[in-house]
């Protein structure tokens, strides 16, 4: 008999179990326990029954196909193989596909995602932000040839062909239509050209309409800056932007109504506040004559006399007043003029003259302070109060008085 080792014995196992044509595809039912998803992607759990147990690993490559979140007491249909994990030397049942017992998967997906975002207030009304009453540029994101927008463009021109409107092309379904609608709403708000966006597409299955159930399509509504308007499906489809959207539409059509009022009732409603506009003038203008007569009659033409006369009083006091001010500014103008003359006197030479000096100047009329500014036979004229004396000089002599002391 041959021995074999453990990882041989193991190898020799897991190649039975890759040869039999029931192990290597099958669908097993039962319910999950210790569910771990890992950092790496990959899920690790355990499904069971009321008698037994096996393991179960699904690996990223297939995790990434699941629409909903597997949770432990989940009971489900996996479709896979089972094989030997060689290191522990144990099998497992390696999952390929995943999907409910008794509930679609989709179904399911959307209620844990609508769960989740309700609990994180995405739903909440007071986040809501108004849709504008009048706006001049529509955004649309939907199919360009899809009839949704050509409802939408219809329903709009009719109401009011003045609107601008923005056709925004994506996919509505398919692995790639969330993608293109998380980028057609960041593309308005980036642009911010638009003053109201239309979101959506016509009826369909439930798998048509999943574009408009994923979560980062939820997540861009939720973060527009610009209000949007959820158009998704026939009046009985509701998805999860339905739910996160600003306001939700029945229909692409409703969705084009309630973006727009119609043009002929605004031209009403204008005609109906400028009526009342006119109404609301002349009951002013009637209210105001009726007080201007009650004045009238009040302020008659004796009391207008009256007041009058009071004005002339009142006229005569400041004109009493103002002379008697006047006069009293003059005389103390008056006194200090005679003070200031007196004070100019007393310096001036002619006093001094009048006092008995006299002032010398010679032929060049420059006046003479100091006797050597004279030469012997010189002619000098001395001024005295009454006239002048004409001099000739015989000559000099230093010394004199002393006026300072």
């Amino acid at each position: 008999m041959k021995t074999f080792n453990v990882s041989e014995v193991n190898d020799y196992i897991n190649r039975l179990l890759s040869i039999d044509v029931i192990l290597n595809n099958l669908q097993v039912v039962g319910e999950i326990s210790n569910f771990k998803f890992h950092s790496s992607g990959h899920m690790y759990f355990t499904l069971k029954d009321k008698k037994s147990r096996i393991r179960c690993v699904m690996f990223n490559s297939y995790c990434q196909d699941l629409k909903f979140m597997p949770e432990d007491g989940m009971r489900v249909i996996i479709k896979g193989y089972i094989s030997v994990y060689e290191r522990d030397g144990q099998y497992q049942l390696y999952a390929q596909q995943m999907q409910p017992d008794g509930i679609g998967s989709l179904y399911l997906a959307f209620e844990q995602l609508k769960q989740k975002l309700e609990l994180e207030g995405l739903f909440d009304d007071h986040i809501k932000k108004p849709i504008p009453f009048l706006p001049k540029t529509i955004g649309v994101i939907t199919s360009a040839t899809g009839a949704a927008v050509r409802d939408i463009i219809s329903v709009i021109t009719r109401r009011n062909p003045n609107v601008e409107i923005v056709i925004f092309h994506v996919l509505v379904q398919g692995t790639e239509a969330s993608g293109q609608l998380a980028k057609a709403i960041e593309f308005f708000n980036k642009e911010n050209n638009v003053d109201v966006i239309i979101i959506g597409r016509g009826g369909g299955s439930i798998e048509e309409l999943w574009a408009f159930n994923e979560e980062k399509v939820a997540r861009s509504i939720a973060a527009s800056k610009i209000p949007i308007i959820s158009a998704v499906g026939h009046e009985t489809d509701f998805t999860i932007a339905d739910f996160v959207a600003d306001m939700r539409a029945a229909t692409p059509s409703a969705a084009a109504e309630l973006a727009i009022p119609p043009k002929l009732d605004l031209q009403y409603n204008i005609a109906m506040l400028k009526q009342r506009l006119i109404q609301l003038m002349k009951g002013i203008i009637n209210n105001n004559n009726q007080k201007l007569k009650e004045i009238e009659r009040y302020y008659n033409r004796t009391r207008l006399l009256n007041l009058l006369n009071q004005y002339k009083q009142q006229m005569d006091w400041i004109n009493v007043n103002l002379i008697r001010e006047m006069n009293k500014r003059a005389f103390i103008e008056r006194e200090r003029f005679q003070s200031g003359l007196k004070q100019l006197q007393s310096i001036s030479p002619l006093a001094v003259l009048n006092r008995g000096f006299g002032m010398v100047k010679n032929q060049e009329d420059k006046l003479i302070v100091s006797i050597e500014e004279v030469e012997k036979g010189e002619s000098i004229q001395i001024l005295m109060k009454n006239g002048s004396i004409y001099c000739k000089v015989e000559g000099t002599e230093k010394g004199g008085y002393n006026f300072e002391g």
